[in-house]
């Protein structure tokens, strides 16, 4: 084998760039034939280590993509065990459960049922008083606009037109909105209400609607102080909606007390939140010093229900309690249907009434002057 140097070959073209060949001794090239130089293994041991080890490799991957698949295997058959073993515990205890599941399946339905008929009742009653308003509204409007003709104002005329158009498709709009809020919420609310406790509420509603005529006169007693028992005097028409103070404290007796509307809770105490025939703005004066969250509520006199006062951070909210059917119910936010009206009160001291002002019932607003404000309602 020839000595070697180094000898640097420019090529024929000028340029930076240049390539070394390392050459021996005698000036030629040099060469270096595998397993012919000294030292050097044969050509045949070489290329056997060389196979050798590739075949290590490839019986490495193999070997690792396997165990890949295997612990998928392990990983895959304990989890269907795990998954079966839960499955097992969770059917005995189903099985172990479905008499009690049986036996509050037949009593919700029972109370779904008898609130499939009120609705649909209420819905009747709802339907014929629309119609009713709508006469009467067609009427006023008629009449408003003759005299507008008989006037000659025919351009104040189409003005009132068109202002009554813009406020209707405006009421329409409205109208729109809240019955999407309105089922939002009812869903949102639905097993809420269950898990509350609302089916047991709903039957000790129906319970009482069946109270007998002795309780009733009990109950006045109670309220009226010494003296007989007096009958209840159911047998008197309710107007459509209330028209004087008169006729809303009489509706409040006949229909309200022996619901024990504004007391509280198994007792014979009037409720701290529970005010009279008070106006919006007396509402707010009496909740104007007290922290977001306080509430008070009170006899409508728009319709037959309560109007529900609420505190907040800045202002105030008033919500409306309807009252006209056999049971108690935000109008137009929350659709949940209670028994009675300190059901509803008790309910969204834990549940808000909307979504949007997220509103919690927590410190009732009392009486500030002496006789109370709903003196009127218990003489």
């Amino acid at each position: 084998m020839r000595s070697a140097t180094t000898i640097t070959t420019r090529s024929l073209e000028t340029s930076d760039k240049h390539v070394q060949w390392l050459r021996g001794a005698d000036g030629e090239v040099w060469v270096w034939l595998m397993g012919e130089g000294p030292g050097d293994k044969p050509y045949e041991e070489i290329s056997e280590e060389l196979m050798a080890e590739r075949a290590r490799l490839q019986a490495q991957r193999e070997a690792e993509e396997l165990w890949r698949q295997k612990e998928a295997e392990i990983t895959r058959q304990f989890r269907d065990a795990l998954a079966s073993e839960k499955a097992r515990i969770l059917a005995e205890r189903w099985k172990e459960e479905t008499e009690d599941r049986k036996a509050a399946k037949t009593l919700e339905e029972r109370i779904h049922e008898e609130f499939k008929r009120k609705e649909a009742e209420e819905r009747r009653r709802g339907e014929a008083e629309i119609r009713l308003l709508e006469q009467r509204r067609a009427q006023e409007l008629y009449w408003s606009l003759k005299r507008a003709q008989l006037r000659g104002a025919a351009g104040e005329e189409q003005r009132a037109w068109e202002e009554q158009r813009r406020r209707s498709k405006a009421a329409d709009e409205e109208r729109s909105r809240s019955a999407r809020r309105a089922r939002d919420e009812s869903r949102r609310h639905s097993l809420r209400a269950i898990q509350k406790g609302t089916v047991a509420g709903l039957s000790s509603m129906f319970q009482e609607l069946g109270q007998s005529h002795a309780q009733e006169a009990r109950l006045h007693h109670l309220l009226r102080g010494p003296g007989p028992p007096r009958p209840l005097a159911r047998a008197w028409e309710r107007p459509l909606r209330p028209i004087s103070r008169e006729v809303i404290v009489r509706w409040f007796k006949e229909e309200q007390l022996p619901r024990r509307a504004g007391f509280e809770r198994n007792t014979e105490s009037v409720a701290p939140w529970f005010h009279g025939i008070i106006s919006r703005e007396d509402a707010e004066d009496l909740l104007e010093n007290m922290t977001e969250g306080a509430f008070l509520v009170r006899v409508s006199e728009k319709i037959w229900g309560y109007a529900l006062s609420y505190r907040l951070q800045k202002g105030f909210k008033h919500f409306l309690v309807d009252a006209s059917g056999d049971f108690y119910s935000f109008l137009g936010v929350d659709p949940s249907r209670h028994a009675t009206l300190t059901d509803l009160i008790d309910f969204h001291k834990e549940e808000i009434i909307t979504i949007s002002g997220g509103e919690l019932l927590q410190e009732p607003c009392g009486q500030r002057d002496s006789p109370p404000d709903y003196h009127l309602l218990f003489e």
